[in-house]
């Protein structure tokens, strides 16, 4: 597959972090981190990685499209659900090794596959002297159940 970036194997320090050469470092298994925000709120919605296919594939068609590490395959988010992510823009770090996608979602404008509007909708707080989780969303936007029926 032909990518519309390059690699860093022939670059200097300079190059890939002054330069402007879109140059991704994907790690040893092929992947690239990715967090994604919300474009109007801010707010992180999600994290998740990219292989060279989904980034060529969010370039190309400007939806967000990662790589799923549990069913080892492409997935273009949005794409069951209709929760559909616009990349209103993509940016990368210093030495290009993570992703900033600030984007804006279709449907019932929910990230996260359990139904919230943020895969972080739970904080973590102490209870005597414990660990535990308090919801930050009160309720998801859908259910989760029928909207990936099986």
């Amino acid at each position: 597959m032909c990518n519309s970036f390059g690699t860093q194997s022939d670059k200097t320090k300079d190059q890939i972090e002054l330069g402007h050469g879109f140059l991704p470092k994907f790690d040893k298994d092929g992947l690239i981190a990715a967090i994604v925000t919300d474009a109007d709120s801010g707010d992180v919605v999600m994290f998740a990685y990219m292989n060279a296919h989904s980034l060529e594939k969010t370039l190309e068609t400007g939806e967000a499209h990662y790589w799923s590490r549990s069913r080892k395959e492409l997935w273009h988010k949005g794409a069951t659900s209709g929760n559909v992510q616009d990349v209103i823009e993509l940016r990368t770090d210093c030495d290009q090794d993570a992703l900033w996608l600030k984007v804006r979602t279709r449907g019932a404008t929910a990230n996260c596959h359990q139904g919230f509007k943020s895969c972080f909708y739970r904080a973590v707080t102490k209870e005597d002297g414990k660990a535990a989780l308090e919801f930050k969303e009160e309720k998801p936007l859908f259910d989760p159940d029928e909207v990936y029926k099986k």
